[in-house]
């Protein structure tokens, strides 16, 4: 009878330690970190965009929609320690910076010029590029 009671101990501690390993895979980055790495990928004051549609992959990659309130909408992403990373490093494990792709602009992203270039050659003649 006792080992039964034993076998039963057992399971609920493995049961234990598996939820709690299961735990450690998450990101440990804050809602606050979220929002100032965003800002800087997308030169925006934080509170001026938000964020929607959080979704984690393994390995701590958070992907995630950001929206501002002018209607500019950014694809991002960016790699948050796990708290078996923090552990294992004893905390010293940094988050990524975001990284954002401005999304449904139907253009070319900010920065890039759309005319063509100021010297055509014979390529970009035969390429009807000039």
């Amino acid at each position: 009878m006792t080992i039964r009671k034993f076998q039963f101990s057992v399971y609920k501690g493995a049961a234990a330690l598996i939820v709690m390993g299961l735990s450690a895979c998450a990101a440990t980055i804050s809602q606050d970190g979220l929002e100032q790495r965003t800002s800087a990928a997308i030169g925006r004051q934080v509170g001026t965009f938000t964020i929607a549609k959080t979704g984690e992959e393994t390995g701590g990659r958070i992907n995630y929609t950001a929206r501002t309130k002018d209607g500019v909408t950014y694809q991002c992403y960016m790699y948050s320690a796990t708290g078996f990373q923090k552990a294992m490093s004893f905390g010293q494990t940094p988050h990524s910076d975001a990284i954002c792709t401005a999304m449904g602009r139907g253009g070319p992203a900010p920065g890039v010029d759309s005319k063509p270039a100021a010297s055509c050659n014979a390529l970009l003649k035969a390429a009807g590029r000039c």
